[in-house]
């Protein structure tokens, strides 16, 4: 059967496939420049290492202004509209990088790829719960988010292999090209407008029912920023090594339990996921603040990883069951902002913790944090 004739004869399923597919190929631009930013920083650019956590993390600061305002735009406008425009927006900032502009350019550069990868996300999610039944929107919402986790983990691969075979430019040049190959994969996909049954002037940039599933996923967030910045040099402190075999273990299982368990939102509800996600992510962190070796650092990841892959579509389930459909993609973008929060709050407080108190109080608070996430999501659910 043709691609066309399976698309008439599925057209949620090819819609769906559609957008994770374009959502896929602008994450992967995202990736691939992942292990090459801090070699250009120091190298080329000359700078320090104050600088390579400024470039790389610029991208979070416009995402999270841009994430609210393309999905309220999402919701009058079309979902395709605002992907296609973050894909575009995304390859203009892979251009962006050719510029010899220093590092005040880069980091406009980033900047832009915050709002092009915000947009992107955020009318892709609500674009993905439109085509899905609402039985199985959990699941839906579990596996859309593979395609950024997994251009966040191959894209770096590509990255490498381009680096080491045609240098920066070729790098960049992935990096202008992969959006716009989602670009034209998003643009063959039939869009389904919501229903304008509202006065559109009186939406809320930040809907209610966003809010307290928004905190909550900050709050778990909080754990994985000190998971990611603090774990290797954890792991050096009490003698193990291998810190990076434990992030590796942990992106693993947020993978496989996407793929595994993405059906417990909407079988068991949402509220019983989130408890589980919350309980699992805060034992894995006090697991790791515990370590005193690789295996129970090993043992915390792979609890964590399963934790953290159920709480994003738990909690977002949550906010899909409050909030109307004309309103969807403005719950979506400010849910998905508070992601971005919890990382640009996680990562300094991890820092001062642990030089205040150690790498294992960094850890210690993350869990108590994901605890605290759980009690905030389930106390205001109901």
């Amino acid at each position: 059967m043709s691609p066309r004739a399976l698309a008439r004869r599925y057209p949620n399923r090819s819609a769906y496939a559609g957008v994770f597919a374009a959502t896929l190929l602008g994450f992967l631009a995202v990736g691939a420049v992942l292990p090459v930013l801090p070699r250009y920083v120091t190298g080329p650019l000359g700078a320090g290492d104050v600088a390579v956590g400024v470039v790389v993390g610029a991208f979070a600061v416009s995402a999270v202004v841009g994430r609210p305002v393309g999905g309220r735009i999402a919701d009058r406008r079309g979902r395709r509209l605002i992907v296609l425009s973050g894909l575009l927006v995304s390859s203009l900032a892979g251009l962006l990088y050719f510029l010899p502009l220093g590092l005040a350019g880069l980091i406009g550069a980033r900047l832009v790829l915050g709002l092009g990868d915000g947009w992107v996300f955020t009318a892709g999610l609500a674009w993905a719960i439109d085509v899905t039944p609402v039985a199985r929107r959990g699941q839906s919402i579990a596996l859309y988010g593979l395609a950024v986790w997994g251009g966040l983990s191959f894209g770096p691969l590509i990255g490498e292999g381009l680096f080491h075979a045609g240098g920066y430019d070729a790098v960049w040049a992935f990096a202008a090209a992969s959006p716009l190959a989602g670009a034209l994969v998003a643009r063959t996909v039939p869009d389904r407008r919501p229903a304008e049954d509202g006065p559109p002037g009186r939406r809320p940039l930040l809907p209610r029912a966003a809010l307290t599933p928004g905190i909550a996923l900050l709050l778990a967030n909080i754990g994985y920023a000190a998971l990611a910045g603090f774990v290797v040099l954890h792991l050096d402190a009490i003698g193990a090594g291998h810190g990076a075999a434990v992030f590796t273990a942990f992106a693993v299982t947020v993978v496989a339990a996407r793929l595994l368990l993405s059906w417990l939102p909407d079988r068991a509800g949402p509220r019983v996921s989130v408890a589980i996600a919350a309980a699992a992510q805060a034992t894995g962190l006090a697991l790791i603040a515990a370590a005193n070796g690789l295996p129970l650092a090993v043992a915390g990841a792979l609890v964590m990883g399963a934790g953290f892959s159920l709480s994003f579509p738990s909690l977002a389930l949550l906010v899909v069951e409050r909030v109307e459909e004309r309103s969807r993609g403005a719950a979506m973008g400010a849910f998905t902002a508070f992601f971005d929060l919890g990382v640009a709050i996680g990562a300094p407080l991890a820092g001062v913790v642990s030089a205040a108190a150690g790498y294992p109080a960094a850890f210690a608070v993350g869990a108590v944090c994901a605890a605290a996430g759980g009690v905030v999501a389930l106390s205001r659910s109901s």
